[in-house]
């Protein structure tokens, strides 16, 4: 399976989105895969978490690139580029891509900027993760119109499942709409303390509802501290602690996602040949 494009997506902020981008790349690297991470939050919080941490220093980043691409410039998505590790990159985020966001809105295409500025850079990785701004607005659809899949961080307290009929339906019409190959990768738990009645009641909640149409990964993601302090000195918790919960909880969601996709590949062949 070469270049599966993932968006981590959901309107409700807190849920351990960047976190998630930040540390399943990390993980997908250390499983030998090559994996870029697309930082689409104009807070650059995944900039941020991996040690890029003065914009001076970022020459190129996603907003330089779809500038360019909205004036018809010749891009070059490899500029943007930086290296954190081995088998580990990332495209960066400014305070710019905000700008960004406005000017979409009298672009013609304007949903498909993003997909045209990866188009040629994509095809180099195993797993593409694009950490997705926590709103409906014109850059996460972008990033939704470039994804293969959506993977949905859901932290087991009542607000963050309240909007989950919200963000599947707006799914399953950019799938209508402008990406046909778009599906959902699945739903994982973050910031889990399954000590709690509220947190096991609203897990129920959410397998009861979704279960039977949506894959829920059986790796959750606890709550850690060390995932917070990982990300105030620019390293993964898989760096910073190998040993921290957190980080063997991302580890195993690695592995079962790259499992997962196997299977689904497997399926649609199979379904072809029949």
């Amino acid at each position: 399976m070469k270049g599966k494009t993932i968006a981590i997506f959901s309107q409700k902020g807190g849920v351990g989105k960047t976190t998630t981008a930040v540390n399943l790349g990390a993980a997908f690297a250390l499983e030998g895969k090559r994996v870029l991470i697309i930082d689409a939050d104009p807070q650059g919080s995944a900039t941020a978490a991996l040690g890029y941490r003065n914009e001076d220093e970022i020459q190129i980043s996603l907003s330089t690139l779809m500038e360019r691409e909205i004036n018809s410039e010749r891009i070059d998505a490899g500029s943007a580029v930086l290296h954190k590790k081995e088998r580990l990159d990332l495209i960066p985020a400014s305070i710019e891509l905000a700008g960004i966001e406005m000017r979409l809105l009298s672009v013609m295409s304007r949903e498909t900027v993003m997909k045209e500025c990866l188009a040629e850079i994509k095809g180099k990785y195993d797993y593409v993760l694009i950490d997705c701004m926590p709103s409906l607005s014109m850059i996460p659809i972008n990033a939704l119109a470039a994804a293969d899949s959506v993977l949905i961080p859901v932290q087991p307290q009542y607000l963050s499942i309240k909007g989950m009929d919200q963000l599947l339906s707006t799914i399953s019409k950019i799938k209508r709409q402008i990406n046909p190959e778009l599906s959902v990768e699945g739903i994982v738990f973050t910031i889990t303390d399954m000590r709690t009645v509220l947190a096991r009641q609203v897990k129920d909640a959410v397998y009861k509802q979704y279960s039977d149409k949506i894959h829920i990964f059986r790796s959750e993601i606890p709550k850690a501290t060390g995932a917070a302090e990982a990300s105030a000195v620019g390293e993964s918790i898989l760096d910073y602690d190998a040993f921290n919960k957190a980080a063997s909880a991302y580890r195993d969601l690695a592995k079962e996602v790259i499992h997962h996709g196997e299977r689904v590949c497997d399926r649609y062949a199979d379904e072809r040949v029949r």
